[in-house]
């Protein structure tokens, strides 16, 4: 192997048996890492990225086998390599930035106490740095008031904030490599931007290489030397990203170009709104919470201050901004998880602010909720038939052959096959995972469907998929949305009005042509400014987000 070389894999197959089946994920792949060398794998979901990841470090589960080939990291075969060499790789040479990061974290441990946990783990346990250094670790990837982060829960943070919380595990014992496994896909652009520029400074600095295993193109052509392209666990075309862009070679390849928003040429135009009733309402909506107390400093903190939107029948409001801006409170205190701390919630005119659970009930089949992360949200005990038809039977709407039938077709409205409802929720990919979260809520046929990060877990062949059935559901049933998103492209394909939240404030507001093409606030230039793919195909963010009239 070249001293050049931190990784090199040859002809890698990898494969899992599950109930007698045998499913091949990852099939020849070959491909070498040089030191200092940034290398994107971009292909859809269960296409074999992550199952290449924790062959890597050593982790693949007990049903999966490695069948064939060589896994070289500097100078250790991983294939023949013992439990006590895997875990020196681990952390020191090699540093992971998982997928998922409410299930990578512990809920018990304050999350100052698990990335010194890391700090220990790689200089010893007589290292008497490690408070330093965990508050230096949050300030770099981004975090405000690191102090107070390092004293909250992952439960207190956002989905962004705690996706930066496992950056900083990461960095902890200054690996060789970081593996980063969809490491921006819970953030919104501008944190996505600080994130990877500074994940580059390393490699620049250091020397570090950097792996990234990505759905989104924008990132893999803004960020990587080379690109890998794989499909159904075949490495199908690599090369530079500009080689990439301008001649793919592979139909695959073409395709997903084709349904990326960023290189898209295919311009969406919106239809109006059936009604103009307002069917959701939130009214001068504020929402403080109490946090631990820090001597000296302000125990509330204010996540949301004055918001308020009316939401018609057939529309969709999109809700953009920073990660801890409000935007997923905003949606627990519209689905009547939270209650506000001023201000008034409307439902069809009724005020349901306040109101117990039990009143509030009923409401529920006509509010849904898809949530950011679909691992955490479904259980894990539950195969998917009982996952998706979970609220019709928690409602008592069906039973028997009839419930089964829903099952069945609410699996074709998400373009899963049918065999999967027999699987549990850990044998499904992310974004497999996230479309059965919205078959789910699909379930009751709502009135307003609550989506947060949709799909930000799901390739964008697959994204462009789930897009055009939101927009026939809506087109078809009159329901109306509530979307948080960080891809802005998203947001210019899906969004009637846009809310731009920051810091719980509301800095821009409007109809999506007027927001996007001629924002007021620099904060939404900003935005727009900082959206993947631009750099690579030096094109400007009204070119890349081609708003329809």
């Amino acid at each position: 192997m070249s001293q050049s070389h931190l990784l090199d894999v040859r002809d890698l197959s990898v494969s899992y048996r599950s109930k007698g089946l045998v499913t091949q994920a990852v099939k020849g792949l070959s491909f070498t890492l040089q030191r200092g060398e940034t290398v994107a794998i971009v292909g859809e979901s269960g296409s074999g990225k992550s199952t290449l990841a924790n062959a890597l470090l050593g982790l693949l589960p007990v049903a999966a086998s490695i069948d064939q080939g060589e896994l070289r990291v500097g100078d250790v075969e991983m294939r023949h390599a013992s439990e006590r060499q895997k875990r020196l790789i681990r952390g020191r040479t090699i540093g992971l930035v998982p997928q998922d990061p409410m299930v990578s974290l512990n809920p018990t441990l304050r999350v100052g106490q698990q990335i010194g946990e890391a700090l220990k783990l790689a200089n010893g346990r007589g290292y008497r740095s490690a408070d330093a250094d965990v508050v230096e670790l949050l300030g770099l990837v981004g975090l405000d008031n690191p102090v107070l982060r390092a004293r909250q829960y992952p439960h207190e943070l956002s989905g962004g904030m705690r996706q930066r919380v496992l950056i900083a595990i990461a960095m902890a014992g200054n690996p060789q490599l970081i593996i980063a496994d969809e490491p921006t896909s819970a953030l919104d652009v501008t944190v996505q931007r600080k994130i990877l520029d500074h994940l580059q400074r390393l490699v620049a600095e250091r020397g570090i290489s950097l792996l990234i295993i990505t759905h989104d193109l924008g990132v893999a052509t803004d960020r990587a030397d080379r690109l890998l392209v794989m499909k159904q666990g075949e490495l199908v075309e690599q090369g530079t990203p500009r080689q990439i862009l301008d001649a793919p070679q592979h139909p695959y390849t073409r395709a997903l170009l084709a349904a990326a928003p960023a290189f898209s040429t295919t311009t969406v135009r919106r239809f109006a709104p059936k009604s103009a009733r307002p069917i959701l309402c939130l009214q001068g909506v504020g929402k403080t919470f109490e946090l631990p107390g820090l001597k000296g400093r302000d125990r509330q903190f204010a996540a949301l201050e004055g918001l308020s939107f009316d939401l018609s029948a057939g529309q969709t409001l999109a809700i953009v901004g920073e990660s801890g801006s409000g935007k997923s409170t905003t949606l627990r205190i519209a689905l009547g998880l939270e209650q506000p701390t001023r201000g008034r919630v409307l439902f069809e005119g009724k005020d349901v602010t306040g109101m117990s659970w039990k009143a509030f009930r009923p409401l529920r089949r006509r509010i849904q909720l898809v949530q950011q992360n679909p691992f955490s949200a479904l259980d894990p005990r539950f195969t998917v038939f009982d996952c998706i038809v979970e609220p019709l039977v928690s409602f008592g709407l069906l039973k028997g052959a009839a419930l089964e039938q829903a099952a069945v077709e609410l699996m074709g409205r998400v373009q899963l096959p049918v065999h999967f409802l027999d699987r549990l929720p850990h044998e499904l990919s992310g974004g497999q995972r996230q479309r059965v979260a919205i078959a789910r809520a699909l379930a009751l046929n709502p009135d307003v469907l609550l989506l947060d990060e949709p799909v930000s877990a799901l390739d964008v062949s697959v994204q462009a998929q789930i897009l055009d059935l939101l927009d026939e559901l809506q087109r078809e049933s009159n329901i109306a949305y509530v979307l948080v998103s960080h891809d802005l492209a998203v947001v210019a394909r899906m969004a009637d009005q846009v809310l731009v939240l920051r810091q719980g404030r509301v800095v821009e507001q409007g109809a999506l042509r007027h927001v996007f093409e001629r924002p007021t606030s620099e904060y939404t230039r900003e935005l727009l400014a900082a959206i993947p793919g631009v750099g690579a195909r030096a094109a400007t963010p009204a070119q890349v987000l081609k708003v329809a009239v």
